[in-house]
């Protein structure tokens, strides 16, 4: 996008039926019409193996890396693919230091990918976890710095917090987090993409995020930033792929001690996968020419049309200033009537519940039009 350029709605680009009214890319976005018929591509290459070389298995996911590499402000050799946020998370535990009576923080209701690594580490180093509460006003940003000390070995949190969006200032966060010498490991899966971030200002020992949400990607596919200080260390696997000279498929049996540079030694076993990768390529593409700050400016005017209309209704909301701009709980204050969700979805609206809140997670396909669709259901069913 051009400085001058306004973001408008995508809706165009994705196969959403005119009487569908999705809200719930917090849960898992639709791909783009284009990125499905890559990956349909993907999977017919495979009728014809012979047609696939060896520059195929070695080009598109370093391309994918580069983006996402261009997306965090992250060096090209800092990024690795990785399967899922639990496999991310597994490399974290592996290659960070815990000692006897050292702290591990997690948000209270973390997402389980990003706590129960956690808890297993400190159950076999005799270490403590650590769970901080959100403030009353929603401010996570002041209690999870507070508790960070001297004891404190590794801070593992979002920026986004999956149930109700509400936000973390990771360069605070980070900026607290190095003062006392503690590792900061990120799960960025709930605002990569449509929040903007860059490992030069927050400086994470580790970063992951999966595609599937609101990076435009496919299930099964996500990456992992490696700071430079931790990129000698011990991989999940001993893939042939990661080793140097890999692209010699006639000398594999010379059996190689050195890794490729960089992160490259984290890459998850068959990185390559010819039918994913494009889909993923091209939704990092989409969201990389678009930026992450016009997105997050577009769909913040969205959020804050469905707060004042929540608010209207009785419902409660996270302040502003603790509000990420792609998703917000709207608070019952005895609980989501039973059968919401599925009166809603009779009328092909989506949205999640995730404890006593309905979950609003816009993306790029939405409009105001959704926000008012959505209002005048509730205004029906409640």
């Amino acid at each position: 996008m051009t400085p001058q350029s306004k973001f408008t709605c995508q809706r165009h680009l994705f196969d959403i039926p005119a009487d569908v009214t999705y809200l719930n890319a917090a849960y898992m976005s639709p791909i783009l019409k284009e990125a499905a018929a890559l990956g349909t591509q993907g999977a017919a290459a495979k009728l014809h193996p012979w047609e696939i070389g060896i520059p195929d298995f070695f080009n598109p996911p370093n391309r994918a890396c580069r983006l996402m590499a261009d997306m965090i402000g992250a060096g090209p050799d800092d990024v690795a693919l990785i399967p899922s946020v639990s496999y991310g998370m597994a490399i974290a535990v592996r290659n960070l230091p815990l000692s006897k009576g050292q702290k591990i923080i997690v948000l209270a209701d973390q997402f389980p990918s990003n706590v129960y690594p956690w808890q297993e580490m400190a159950k076999a180093h005799d270490a403590e976890i650590i769970t901080i509460l959100k403030a009353e006003d929603g401010d996570w940003t002041a209690p999870l710095c507070a508790a960070i000390g001297e004891d404190t070995a590794i801070v593992a949190c979002a920026q986004a917090h999956w149930t109700d969006g509400s936000s973390v200032d990771l360069v605070k966060v980070g900026e607290v987090a190095r003062r006392h010498g503690a590792a900061l490991v990120l799960d960025l899966t709930q605002s990569l993409g449509v929040m903007p971030f860059s490992v030069k200002d927050v400086d994470p020992d580790f970063m992951i995020a999966a595609t599937y949400k609101w990076l435009l990607g496919p299930y099964s596919y996500g990456f992992i930033y490696v700071a430079p200080r931790h990129q000698n260390g011990k991989p999940l696997e001993e893939g042939w792929i990661v080793r140097k000279g890999s692209d010699d498929f006639a000398r594999l049996v010379d059996y190689q001690p050195e890794y490729e540079t960089g992160a490259m030694r984290f890459n998850m076993g068959e990185r390559s996968n010819f039918m994913l990768t494009p889909m993923a390529i091209h939704g990092l593409e989409r969201l990389n020419q678009w930026g992450a700050a016009a997105i997050a400016e577009y769909l913040s005017s969205l959020t804050d049309e469905i707060a004042e209309k929540a608010q209207a209704m009785g419902l409660k909301v996270a302040h502003k200033a603790h509000r990420s701009p792609h998703m917000i709980g709207l608070a019952f204050p005895e609980g989501v009537p039973t059968g919401l969700p599925a009166a809603l979805a009779e009328r092909k609206i989506y949205v999640s519940v995730r404890g006593n809140s309905i979950r609003v997670a816009p993306h790029v396909y939405n409009d105001a039009g959704d926000v008012e669709r959505l209002f005048a259901a509730l205004k029906d069913l409640l």
